[in-house]
């Protein structure tokens, strides 16, 4: 069992930065692969950034386009999302995924989730 909770989105002009954070409780977050999915109205859940347990393989979506970097601190319980040159189609409500197996790209293989926090890039 493990709790999510996502921090950091805003609203930015489109080129701008903006990082993304999620907090776990429970004593095995290293057992978890974590990832990024993101999700806008009318639009399946889509995924953006994975990365492994031990934090030393990490899996993009190909729209990222190495805009993004994902990482994890498994000494404090968290992993980031730092997103570069923003656009508006990347509006969304972005969450926060755990699932204590490897990582996948589905949002379906996820058992647990933060509750969203919203990115709006504006034009």
């Amino acid at each position: 069992q493990v709790q999510l909770v996502e921090s950091g989105g805003g609203v930015v002009q489109t080129g701008g930065s903006l990082s993304l954070s999620c907090v776990a409780s429970g004593r095995t977050f290293s057992s978890y692969a974590m990832a990024w999915f993101r999700q806008t109205p009318g639009k399946e859940r889509e995924f953006v950034a994975g990365i492994s347990r031990d934090g030393r393989t990490a899996y993009y979506a190909d729209f990222v386009n190495g805009r993004f970097t994902i990482s994890r601190d498994n000494t404090k319980n968290t992993m980031d999302l730092q997103m570069n040159s923003l656009e508006p189609g990347e509006t969304a409500l972005y969450y926060c995924a755990a699932r204590q197996s490897t990582s996948s790209s589905y949002q379906g293989d996820y058992d647990y989730w933060g509750q969203g926090t919203q990115v709006t890039v504006s034009s």
